[in-house]
């Protein structure tokens, strides 16, 4: 069963009208979709998936709910092109939770976890013909040793990439039970007991294969730049790396032109756009901590358009 990740803080930071225009651009099993329908009266929602299985799921939960609502199969990049093909150029609310859902994860065939054996997969659009099998048996040792650092921030990285390389001499890499006792073999006794010694191995290698991370920062530009006035852009992050680019985005679009930046009166188009409404990162409850183990590393930030 999918949990939503601080469902209650996200739906609020939205701070939703009943007849606004809002999109959430990772639907999963509509957790946080759910909440908008139910808060819009004579708005609508637009939602934003790759996953066959999670829109066929999401359509007939929200059907429930109301009718104002369209399914995009598609990714978010392509959000403002989607909305535009709609005649749709400027929206209340935008909304993003960067974790992949419980049902992909339990979904054993899915090749997204390393507590069950699968095919290695882990694609998000099950129509795309890369997966996490083409990164694991074509990548060059440099390659793998480099997105297992970026995108894992794995120390062992170069010993896990060399003996990937080793074990496919001998035979491809079909599982990912094969992938986890490679992992296991390539570290040292003491890292293996602290958490699951795949668990940075399995993310950098999704990241890879669904271009997590490239795709992030354009999209995240062109949601606030969709954004009406007053209009809000919350994301939820689930690794350093995300949170980073979005800390880092919001810095960008809310920073006073450094021109005029310290001049006592600043004329008003020298004046940004945004407002980032959570100076720090919001966190899950100890609550929410105790009923999600999911949620343990979880960040939610807000940026507002103010003009």
């Amino acid at each position: 069963m999918h949990i939503s990740v601080m469902l209650k803080e996200a739906i609020d930071s939205l701070k939703i009208k009943e007849d606004g225009i809002y999109v959430d651009c990772t639907l999963g099993y509509a957790g946080h979709a759910s909440e908008i329908l139910k808060r819009i009266k004579t708005g609508y929602l637009f939602a934003f998936d790759q996953d066959q299985e999670a829109i066929h799921a999401s359509q007939k939960k929200l059907s429930e709910i109301g009718s104002q609502f369209t399914i995009l199969k598609s990714n978010f990049v392509f959000l403002k092109e989607k909305l535009e093909q709609l005649g749709i150029s400027q929206v209340d609310g935008i909304l993003f939770d960067l974790g992949v859902s419980s049902p992909q994860l339990d979904a054993e065939e899915r090749g997204f976890s390393y507590h069950h054996d699968a095919k290695l997969d882990m694609r998000m659009d099950q129509s795309s013909p890369f997966s996490a099998y083409d990164v694991v048996n074509s990548y060059s040792e440099q390659e793998l040793a480099r997105i297992l650092f970026q995108y894992g921030e794995e120390k062992y990285a170069k010993s896990i990439a060399k003996n990937i390389i080793k074990a496919r001499e001998e035979k491809k890499i079909e599982t990912t039970l094969e992938l986890v006792e490679i992992i296991k073999k390539s570290m040292p006794e003491k890292a293996k007991r602290e958490k699951h010694p795949a668990r940075k191995t399995f993310q950098a290698i999704r990241i890879e294969v669904n271009h997590e991370l490239e795709i992030l920062e354009k999209s995240l530009k062109d949601a606030a730049s969709i954004l009406k006035k007053d209009g809000i852009l919350a994301v939820i992050t689930f690794h350093s790396l995300e949170d980073r680019i979005v800390k880092n985005t919001f810095q960008k679009l809310a920073e006073i032109d450094p021109v005029v930046k310290g001049l006592p009166h600043i004329p008003e188009n020298y004046l940004p756009d945004y407002e980032i409404l959570t100076k720090k990162a919001i966190i899950p409850s100890p609550e929410e901590l105790e009923r999600n183990n999911r949620s343990r590393s979880a960040k939610l930030r807000v940026l507002k358009r103010i003009k």
